[in-house]
């Protein structure tokens, strides 16, 4: 809770927190990368199980109301058989809201033709992002699919809840010698729940991590649940400093999977949070750099 008290003295207050001052914070990573002006490299998304209880128009309404411009699309609101004319008015339905699909995903994929199926959806869909929880055995035809599709595939993470892929080192165990277009969809909240230091791995294996699941959650055990980004076990404001620090270029893409089917003020005060960690962590506050939301 240290990093919480830093930055919220209201626990109500967290919406406003785009208007913080800068502060003080203790971390393993530089002044200069804490504090480096400009616009952000990373961009703030939202993952689309965040919505598994709501139709596209609510997705896209919670979105619009939090400032949120980037999603990581599931097939509950664009189905893997959808039509050319499904998709493309899927993609202007998104444009009107002022929103990006980027990526597909989670796909679990457990068989040859769901890889096939996967890897086709994600073309006509038209991301360069696939994220998949694969079957470890068909690993050789993923990569195969890559070279073929020129795509890079991030393999989510679960944390202790199951064994197929619970952590970082698990999913890079298995890829290293693989193309490096297959890497990590890197849920920090399941790395941390399973034992591990999100912070370091971050760092570790930051050119093989193409998205970010950003959460935090409530204890670092399997007993941990998510909870509202600023609540939690994980250092969010030395999070963002190494994301600056191995200069991270993707999505990081709020999964809030706490109160979900009334998820919206827990969304709110996470992405409000976030945005006050972003602001406030650079030289003259607010209006010294920007940020991709």
């Amino acid at each position: 809770m240290t990093t919480r008290r830093s930055f919220l003295k209201n626990a109500g207050g967290s919406v406003a927190l785009a208007s913080i001052a800068p502060v003080s914070i203790t971390t393993t990573a530089s002044a200069e990368t804490l504090s480096a002006p400009g616009e952000d490299l990373f961009k703030l998304g939202m993952a689309g199980y965040s919505f598994v209880h709501f139709n596209l128009d609510q997705a896209l309404e919670m979105m619009k109301k939090t400032d949120v411009h980037y999603l990581c699309i599931k097939d509950f609101h664009l189905p893997l058989n959808s039509t050319p004319e499904q998709i493309k008015a899927f993609h202007e339905k998104l444009a009107s809201a002022g929103v990006t699909g980027y990526a597909v995903g989670p796909i679990y994929m457990k068989t040859k033709e769901e890889i096939d199926n996967g890897f086709d959806y994600a073309r006509r869909v038209g991301v360069k992002l696939i994220v998949g929880v694969p079957n470890e055995d068909l690993l050789p035809l993923i990569d195969k699919k890559v070279k073929e599709y020129d795509m890079n595939y991030a393999i989510h993470i679960h944390g202790p809840d199951i064994k197929l892929w619970p952590n970082a080192k698990s999913v890079m165990d298995a890829v290293k010698d693989l193309d490096p277009r297959i890497g990590l969809c890197f849920d920090m909240g399941h790395d941390t729940r399973f034992g591990d230091d999100a912070i370091a791995d971050l760092e570790k294996y930051a050119k093989r991590i193409f998205d970010i699941h950003l959460k935090n959650v409530t204890a670092a055990s399997k007993e941990g649940k998510t909870c509202e980004l600023g609540r939690g076990v994980i250092d969010i404001p030395a999070f963002v400093a190494m994301l600056r620090k191995i200069k991270y270029s993707g999505s990081c893409s709020l999964e809030y999977e706490k109160d979900m089917k009334d998820p919206l003020a827990g969304i709110a005060e996470s992405v409000g949070y976030f945005k006050g960690v972003c602001d406030g962590t650079r030289p003259g506050g607010t209006r010294s750099g920007k940020r991709k939301s």
